[in-house]
């Protein structure tokens, strides 16, 4: 089975041209990642995040060899900011008055805590920003398809990122915005306004699931936003988010995930989350049980680097395959496989494309270079190369995805 990305582009570039449909954004951590170019700043990736927070660590010898056999016991290949989180916090709440790994139990209630703070720090990516970065950031750009984009309906952002990356970009182009708080003073979250859309129904939505900096609880209990510190409320990486994604705020905000899928004509675009959420998950195919004619497309990136071999992990068995597999209204493109319609297949051009198409198509598509299997690909060739027409589809990378929207803001 092959699809055509000309084709399918067609259809994509349609539905976000034309005004009538409700477009949103779920977008996870790989969008924090993305770059518009060398100097774009941007939050560290897992692998970065997890050495920078452990190479701290253990500059105090009291974890120092605790990480060590943390790290031994996760296994190098799964050890990460989110398995050694939540190993800490597992043996926090059962340790009692034992010993494990040396420590007792203040003592890891303590690294949990010194881990979430050097998290805290790794996203803060705002306190290096300067006015001169923007035009470098991929969220300033998206931000100014979202001024261009004439639309009926709002669009809507859904984010498990804690930074202020989105919000940067939004101001930075004056673009009016709501996050379900209200006030001046002291600005405080209002469930009932996520959902009620009689307030401010133009604006756009910014819907942070996760928490964001400089979320508070004060002392009523109120969900507050203000200056950003340690003492923010966030859903950290860890075997408690699904227990913590069940309080407020996340409920109201998790619930209008669920019910912005419900709305016939809805359109969700995933960008940088790969379905390792279950809590999300499941909202998510809740949301698009039923009559409603919302669909969603997952715009998943897949390479992974095996030595200096590139490889792509997304295969027919893959979970997020057997998920869209079963659901013809998840349509899940990653590089160079996808699922639509419920069919798994290969990413391959039916033609070649003219210097007309050519423009259009290197927006969303990286074809392979043309080769003969009998001619080694250092060497010059003669002209007589085999077209394939298969390639790399290239708009799970964040930032290709934005440069692919403003292509179509004339």
């Amino acid at each position: 089975m092959t699809f055509d990305p000309m084709e399918y582009m067609k259809g994509i570039q349609q539905l976000l041209v034309s005004d009538k449909k409700r477009i949103g954004f779920l977008c996870g951590a790989g969008t924090s990642l993305a770059k518009k170019n060398p100097f774009t700043r941007n939050v560290p990736a897992v692998k970065i995040m997890t050495e920078n927070v452990v190479n701290e660590l253990k500059n105090n010898s009291m974890y120092a060899a605790a990480i060590k056999e943390i790290e031994e016991e996760i296994s190098e290949s799964k050890f990460n900011i989110e398995s050694f989180l939540s190993n800490v916090e597992e043996k926090k709440n059962i340790i009692g008055r034992g010993r494990l790994n040396g420590l007792n139990k203040e003592q890891f209630v303590e690294l949990a805590k010194e881990i979430q703070k050097l998290i805290h720090k790794e996203v803060s990516i705002h306190e290096s920003i300067t006015k001169a970065d923007y035009g470098n950031m991929v969220h300033n750009d998206f931000a100014k398809w979202i001024v261009k984009a004439e639309r009926q309906y709002p669009v809507e952002i859904f984010t498990t990122n804690y930074d202020f990356l989105f919000e940067m970009g939004l101001e930075n182009n004056d673009v009016a915005y709501f996050d379900g708080f209200t006030g001046s003073y002291r600005p405080f979250f209002l469930s009932e306004l996520v959902d009620g859309f009689y307030y401010l129904p133009r604006q756009t939505k910014l819907w942070k699931i996760h928490g964001s900096l400089g979320w508070k609880i004060d002392e009523d209990k109120r969900v507050v936003r203000a200056y950003s510190d340690e003492k923010d409320i966030l859903i950290y990486p860890s075997i408690s988010k699904y227990e913590n994604s069940k309080k407020l705020p996340y409920t109201a905000l998790m619930d209008r995930l669920c019910n912005y899928l419900k709305q016939s004509d809805s359109v969700l675009f995933v960008c940088g989350y790969s379905f390792s959420d279950e809590h999300i998950n499941e909202r998510i195919l809740s949301g698009i049980r039923g009559e409603s004619t919302s669909h969603i497309y997952v715009l998943f990136y897949d390479i992974y680097w095996d030595g200096n071999n590139k490889k792509y992990s997304f295969t027919e068995e893959h979970e997020l395959a057997q998920i869209a597999l079963s659901n013809n209204r998840i349509s899940v493109l990653a590089c160079r496989n996808a699922v639509i319609g419920g069919q798994y297949g290969e990413w391959r051009l039916k033609r070649e494309p003219d210097i007309d198409d050519t423009i259009n198509v290197n927006l969303y598509f990286d074809e392979d270079a043309p080769q003969k299997d009998d001619v080694p690909l250092k060497q010059e060739q003669k002209g007589n190369e085999e077209w394939s027409g298969k390639g790399e589809f290239i708009l799970p990378d964040f930032a290709k995805f934005v440069n692919f929207l403003q292509s179509m803001i004339y």
